[in-house]
């Protein structure tokens, strides 16, 4: 990272230096990079914004879901079926989601620019799904008295 001076209004500041209080972990360089840069992202794709949540913060489509959630249903779409064409699979995809295409098209241009990280997102939330699974089956297995082996 190169160094940089840049000035910033004074209530801008303290907003932001009451948001570093806030997040425990952060700093005013750090959340200052994060929020231009998510400021840079939206301006290069409309329709995405950013949210917090317990694992960070996550891009998704404004009034929608997660940028990470469209695009596992895409692909959810494509491993079922191989076949379809663009059109077939926008089509299902948001037959699956009651998502717009448009809004399906939005994340998919963001996924184009940015997919290691909804790569990642995609993994650690399939991975916690399949965790909590297997976890929900041990307690039943557990209620009905036997025991997972």
């Amino acid at each position: 990272m190169t160094p940089r001076s840049i000035r910033f209004d004074d209530d801008l500041l303290r907003r932001l230096d009451r948001y570093v209080r806030d997040h425990p972990g952060t700093s005013m360089s750090s959340m200052t990079s994060v929020f231009v840069d998510e400021a840079l992202r939206a301006e290069e794709h409309p329709g995405i914004m950013f949210r917090p949540g317990p694992a960070g913060r996550r891009a998704g489509l404004v009034g929608g879901p997660d940028v990470w959630q469209v695009i596992d249903t895409l692909l959810t779409v494509r491993e079922s079926a191989p076949e379809l064409d663009e059109d077939a699979l926008l089509a299902e995809t948001a037959e699956m989601s009651g998502l717009a295409r448009t809004q399906i098209r939005v994340a998919v241009r963001y996924y184009a620019a940015y997919s290691t990280e909804i790569d990642e997102w995609i993994t650690a939330n399939r991975e916690l799904a399949a965790h909590t699974e297997q976890q929900w089956l041990a307690e039943q297995d557990l209620l009905r008295g036997t025991r997972v082996r």
